[in-house]
């Protein structure tokens, strides 16, 4: 392939220095030049005038655990100008399994993966890393060993401590994990079976991933009512075991927490000061996204999916359940009474329920003359969990609070699938460069750089992306500072983004002219060892 010179662009490197106009040479997988006026013999150009040439962008909260082997395209993610995802989030996917327990994920992950065509193969993390450069996708792929994965190949879906030999095995997982090449630890901790683990438990299994040199991600036990508390014991595991911390869409949601993040920072700085190292994500959206299923009371859940479908049958459960969720306000969604009008379908395994995407639990309680926990019920067990939703709980003045922040990075957590999935699989980088920077002016476009590229870069220890060097891979975005923006949205939630024409992976166009090449030269990124 002849080299490519992208010539007269802003060069946003990375180290949230002014941009300046430069000519960028890419030869191989490689950056070979940034300069003035570079020799343009023999070389492809690419006219970057009036265009940003920045680093890729690294999402380091994606659910693309599925959609890169059975999508090598990726538009969702390429289009935003990302070139590298960290998935194995929240505590759950797909390696570490066993025969009994890759089932149970396909089944209770349908609703945040779908269930694709695939042979499922694999068992390890680096069975899952080889499946994915077997496939060849179009970004690069980095992995978090699943915290709650490994809980269920090890004790179930039981909601009980493990003992000693149970937390010895699923030491040496982690530890085989993280050999394998996975960056860090994820948890799901209002998840099952995950949430059942209490602190202790965590940090011996930080501990072995600290010795490796990895980080903790952790979805901590509420965003909610209980969220300081929450996020307080994540930190204590963090200075506890020495293991470097990436708070996951890190924010205060729902109505008890309007207003402050200002606290949570307070909390983030706090130990900080102390020596603990963190960092953190967020995505610029006030809705979450999540599965039906997850706002049930983990005692609901014990057993696994069949054993919940079955246990909803019961009336008493139903009573119980709607109680806690209405009154009380479950541990599944964050210690809040739930709000039904903040509960939208997004989608749905059983296409015969297509007609509640879309739509609140309580606007279709309302059309059936129905209480809404008896169609929420109803609508678990006829899709057998398979349901994903939208919650709009979050607030605009602690997206901002936290967007603001020195350790912060860019995260989507967008959930790909289902009829009408959050806008932010689609949408996550340009809003933030559109709406955050241009618009309203929450952070200067260097500062975004670091924050999209160079920082999370920084935390998963690919010392030769997330800046723009002679040496460094060529993981690029050339984009439009006066035009870049999302244009998905809730109603029309797959909408590829303006203003961003060339992405470049290891040198390759993967989007050129805004339009998917046929170019798959991402791989699976694998942690190097300490």
């Amino acid at each position: 392939m002849r080299p490519t010179l992208l010539r007269g662009g802003l060069v946003l490197d990375g180290t949230g220095r002014a941009g300046r106009r430069a000519d960028v040479l890419l030869q191989g997988d490689r950056i070979a030049a940034v300069g003035e006026h570079l020799d343009t013999t023999g070389v492809r150009i690419v006219d970057a005038d009036g265009l940003a040439v920045a680093p890729g962008f690294i999402d380091m909260h994606a659910h693309s655990d599925l959609a890169v082997l059975s999508d090598s395209a990726h538009l969702a993610k390429v289009s935003q100008g990302v070139t590298t995802e960290l998935v194995g989030q929240d505590g759950l996917s797909y390696a570490p399994t066993t025969d009994e327990t890759m089932p149970v994920l396909l089944e209770q992950l349908a609703g945040w993966n779908g269930v694709p065509d695939l042979e499922y193969s694999w068992r390890s993390v680096a069975g899952y890393l080889a499946a994915v450069d077997a496939r060849g996708p179009a970004a690069n792929v980095a992995y978090l060993i699943p915290q709650g994965s490994v809980r269920m190949a090890v004790v179930g879906n039981e909601r009980r401590p493990a003992t000693p030999d149970e937390l010895d095995r699923m030491r040496a997982i982690v530890a085989q994990g993280m050999r394998d090449g996975a960056f860090g630890l994820s948890s799901g901790l209002t998840y099952v079976p995950g949430m059942f683990a209490d602190t202790a438990e965590l940090a011996a299994l930080c501990a072995v991933v600290a010795r490796h040199g990895g980080f903790y991600a952790p979805h901590q036990r509420s965003y909610g009512a209980g969220a300081l508390d929450a996020y307080a014991e994540v930190i204590d595991i963090a200075r506890s075991s020495g293991c470097a911390l990436h708070l996951t869409h890190a924010t205060m949601n729902f109505g008890v927490n309007r207003g402050r993040a200002s606290e949570l920072v307070a909390l983030i700085d706090s130990a900080l000061a102390d020596g603990v190292d963190i960092t953190l994500d967020t995505y610029p959206y006030l809705a979450g996204s999540t599965t039906l299923s997850a706002l049930l009371p983990s005692w609901a859940a014990v057993g696994g999916p069949e054993a919940t479908i079955a246990r909803l049958g019961d009336q008493e459960v139903q009573a119980r359940v709607a109680h806690e969720l209405e009154v009380v306000g479950t541990d599944g969604c964050h210690g809040v009474p739930v709000d039904w009008a903040t509960i939208e379908i997004s989608g749905v395994r059983d296409q015969a329920l297509a007609s509640a995407v879309g739509r609140s639990i309580s606007a279709i309680a309302a059309d059936r003359g129905a209480p809404p926990s008896s169609v929420y019920l109803e609508l678990l067990v006829a899709d057998r969990l398979g349901t994903s939703i939208l919650q709009h709980v979050g607030d605009e003045q602690n997206v901002r609070t936290m967007m603001r922040h020195q350790r912060h990075t860019g995260g989507s957590d967008g959930i790909l699938v289902g009829a009408k999935p959050h806008p932010r699989s689609w949408g996550t980088f340009p809003r933030y460069l559109g709406h955050y920077v241009r618009e309203e002016g929450v952070l200067t476009l260097e500062d975004a750089i670091v924050h999209l590229s160079a920082r999370p870069a920084a935390r998963l220890g690919l010392t030769d992306r997330g800046r723009i060097a002679p040496g460094l891979t060529a993981d690029l975005v050339l984009f439009d500072p006066a035009t870049v923006a999302d244009r998905a949205t809730y109603a029309d939630p797959r909408q590829q983004a303006a203003g961003i024409p060339w992405v470049f992976v290891a040198g390759r166009p993967v989007l050129a002219d805004g339009m998917r090449t046929d170019e798959t030269p991402g791989r699976a990124l694998r942690r190097v060892a300490v």
